[in-house]
């Protein structure tokens, strides 16, 4: 059902969901060693949507007969200059992902593959929340950093995050 071509873009976007979960616990894992438990706690939530968005591409694609070829997935970088540099990486990966799937989107549209199209726009809109969201916290990070209690308060609200599949996921 689906064609080589897509089948393909399908499984390095696979690839770059699974790096992405890497990328977010490499974040985590660095915000963790700083005792700001909240905001690692929000990075490992963001690494298992990830994994979740990896698991559903993989259902899909099993689903349309395209063979499922899992990639490499490159080691994240571990060392970041401080919690802003973390954030603003954070918000250009999502960029980065979210030009990726348009990618998909564009050679599905080219092919005529309307199921693809179908299944890919709810990762269009979870991209427009997951740049957003990043974006945001971009900037409170750059309003907090330099303030103690504020930095505080700002890891407090991050540990509230819970990782919750959507039921259409």
């Amino acid at each position: 059902m689906v064609s080589e071509k897509i089948a393909q873009l399908i499984n390095e976007q696979i690839a770059h969901e699974q790096y992405a979960a890497q990328y977010y616990l490499s974040m985590s894992a660095w915000f963790s060693a700083k005792d700001l438990d909240g905001i690692a706690n929000y990075f490992r939530v963001q690494s298992k949507e990830e994994l979740m968005h990896a698991d559903k591409m993989f259902d899909y694609l099993n689903d349309v007969g395209g063979e499922i070829i899992l990639g490499e997935i490159p080691k994240p970088p571990h060392s970041f200059e401080n919690a802003t540099d973390i954030f603003e990486k954070a918000l250009e990966h999502e960029k980065k992902v979210t030009r990726s799937i348009f990618n998909i989107v564009k050679n599905a549209n080219d092919e005529g593959d309307f199921a693809t199209t179908s299944f890919l726009q709810w990762f269009i809109n979870e991209q427009v929340e997951e740049e957003a969201s990043a974006s945001q916290l971009v900037t409170k990070i750059k309003m907090v950093s330099d303030n103690p209690s504020a930095l505080y308060l700002f890891d407090q609200e991050l540990a509230k995050r819970v990782f919750s599949p959507d039921a259409t996921a």
